[in-house]
């Protein structure tokens, strides 16, 4: 079935598209209280610590290591059986590379085909407009996709963005963010609702934005222009208000794939390889939740790299 959604991806029109963008917004539009095992907070999504799940860091319109991901982790013939796994994306599936609008194809297929087994969060490139990254070249590449089509479905993309999940929160394991945690954050509501407190409070653009920096304490200005840079400090106190471990994020690139900061509390997972990011492997996660890990080099054993 991979090959087929490929394939599909490839020769897909502007009508289908919209379609299916339309399809997977409602859906998650949908998606209240309990969804099978998950129980949604707002744009927080609740996951118990059991079975299996595949997490995806920033693909980036990079097709192909989309493909390997799928392929190599049996994603779809297991979600296809009703196994008990799900695939979580970090955000950032466009932008960057030609096969931005293919990536979005496969992506919320996935979910339309197996709603409770795929979980789409929200990266910096999905944004809202004044925070959203720059250069922002995903219209672009919708052009050459659909030509006279693409501003219709660009607009329709964006108002899908704003269904995407601030985070997910693996019960007594680990939070998962695209960028990092809120430095002001003082509940769950903030990370769950940071969305409709944006802009007027800070917890969604640092959810979006926010990297980790050693030897500092508290936060500085970031160089990306938009969000933090934060110390250990600012992780062990979001970590020890959500009761979990570790923090698992995307959105900075790895020249392995991965890299791990603040004393093994966080794990960066960087899934695209190739331009303009040139890093030498790209990597995700095929990891069993009901293990119980307190750091994150607990972790290597379960990082799969391209």
């Amino acid at each position: 079935m991979t090959s087929l959604l490929l394939n599909e991806a490839m020769k897909v029109g502007p009508n289908e598209f919209l379609r299916l963008v339309e399809d997977v917004t409602h859906l998650l539009n949908n998606e209240k209280g309990h969804v099978g095992k998950l129980l949604v907070m707002g744009k927080l999504l609740k996951v118990p610590s059991e079975n299996e799940a595949v997490i995806v860091g920033d693909i980036h319109g990079d097709l192909q290591s989309l493909a390997h991901i799928l392929k190599s982790s049996d994603f779809v013939r297991k979600a296809s059986h009703n196994k008990e796994v799900l695939i979580i994306f970090l955000g950032d599936y466009g932008d960057r590379g030609s096969y931005s609008p293919e990536v979005y194809y496969v992506v919320l297929k996935l979910k339309k085909l197996f709603p409770k087994h795929v979980i789409l969060m929200r990266g910096n490139h999905e944004g809202p407009y004044d925070i959203l990254a720059y250069p922002h070249d995903l219209p672009e590449h919708l052009h050459r996709k659909f030509g006279e089509h693409s501003q219709d479905v660009y607009i329709k993309l964006r108002e899908l963005f704003d269904q995407l999940y601030n985070a997910v929160l693996i019960s007594e394991r680990c939070i998962l963010l695209h960028g990092g945690g809120p430095s002001q954050a003082t509940t769950i509501d903030d990370l769950a609702y940071a969305h409709k407190k944006h802009p007027h409070e800070t917890h969604l653009e640092e959810i979006l934005w926010n990297d980790p920096e050693e030897n500092i304490k508290g936060t500085y200005a970031s160089p990306r222009g938009a969000g933090k840079l934060f110390g250990e400090d600012i992780t062990a106190k979001l970590l020890k208000m959500l009761n979990v471990k570790l923090m698992i994020r995307g959105h900075e690139p790895s020249e392995n794939g991965f890299k791990i900061n603040h004393s093994g509390k966080i794990l960066t997972i960087f899934s695209r390889t190739g331009p303009p990011y040139f890093n030498h492997h790209g990597a995700y996660l095929q990891l069993n939740l009901s293990k119980k890990v307190e750091r994150a080099e607990g972790l290597k054993g379960f990082i799969k790299f391209l």
